[in-house]
């Protein structure tokens, strides 16, 4: 690879025309832009044409001027990425559980239409493969309910999620045989969710095993739909069963004190977010931001 300060020197010498202005400009002797030039020329041959008050370039010189103008520009560009300068700009990934994700979503779509430069690319995963993305750098963020201890993430609490039982319209839950009757729609985090539920609002109960599944699906904007048929019901959280469109098909059962999980915000811990993940996270906790009255509300309602 030809050395950076000899094509530097030549093209200060092609805009400037003068071995001596050149020097002057590039706080170096004569003789230095005199040798840089030499050696350009010994790998790549005669570059320029020598006048008393001027200098001509070759067909070699103008090519190695446009060599340099090009590798000037990729070493702008490499440059402008690290500093990361405009938050508006460029591909963002975010890698997010399937209930949150139907919230989250949207709000990036928002936020891209507000910022025609920014792309964004999402994608739902349960808690596992969302740590892997990320640790592998194929994602910049992500979210997952458990917060890692993984000393390569950084993490931080993002959103408090309430889970909810729901069942169809046409049926009533009253106790633990209602259940067993209707029958439970599972889906990748649905043992765990309705577990934890479950033996909160039906303590002593057999468990979540105990029930007959149903149905299976690993699309979290499906799985109210077997529910919504009157096929079974399913445990998931409140933003997955607020997407669904047709919540008079579907009801949810009044569990008293609602079990909450946090969601946890994470990145790689050894290097800072770029200028436009931080752009993201700044408008997605403005928005998490304006449903905390309403989460409240749920707690205080529940603590009556």
């Amino acid at each position: 690879m030809l050395n950076p300060q000899w094509l530097r020197s030549f093209a200060t010498l092609a805009r400037l025309g003068s071995f001596t202005r050149a020097a002057e400009a590039l706080d170096l002797t004569q003789a230095a832009v005199s040798q840089h030039v030499r050696h350009l020329e010994d790998s790549l041959g005669p570059l320029l044409i020598r006048r008393p008050r001027a200098i001509e370039l070759t067909p070699a010189g103008k090519a190695t001027l446009d060599y340099w103008r090009e590798l000037d520009e990729a070493d702008q560009r490499l440059r402008g990425r690290l500093a990361d300068e405009d938050a508006c700009q460029g591909e963002v990934g975010m890698i997010t559980p399937g209930g949150i994700g139907l919230f989250v979503y949207p709000h990036l779509l928002d936020l891209q239409a507000q910022r025609p430069g920014l792309v964004v690319r999402h994608r739902f995963a349960p808690d596992p493969d969302v740590l892997q993305a990320v640790l592998d750098n194929r994602y910049e963020l992500g979210l997952v309910t458990l917060r890692p201890d993984d000393a390569r993430l950084a993490s931080c609490a993002f959103l408090e999620e309430p889970l909810e039982l729901v069942f169809p319209a046409a049926e009533k839950v009253q106790q633990w045989d209602d259940l067993r009757r209707i029958g439970f729609i599972d889906h990748p985090d649905g043992q765990a969710m309705a577990g934890r539920l479950l033996s909160r609002h039906f303590p002593g109960s057999a468990g979540v095993r105990d029930l007959p599944v149903r149905g299976f699906s690993n699309q979290i904007g499906l799985l109210l739909e077997p529910v919504a048929r009157g096929l079974g019901f399913t445990v998931l959280t409140q933003h997955a069963r607020r997407a669904f469109p047709r919540q008079d098909e579907i009801r949810v059962l009044d569990c008293g004190s609602p079990v909450v999980d946090t969601l946890w915000l994470i990145h790689r811990a050894e290097w800072p977010l770029s200028a436009r993940a931080q752009h993201v996270v700044e408008h997605l906790r403005k928005t998490v931001g304006a449903m905390k009255p309403k989460l409240a509300a749920v707690k205080r309602a529940a603590a009556k």
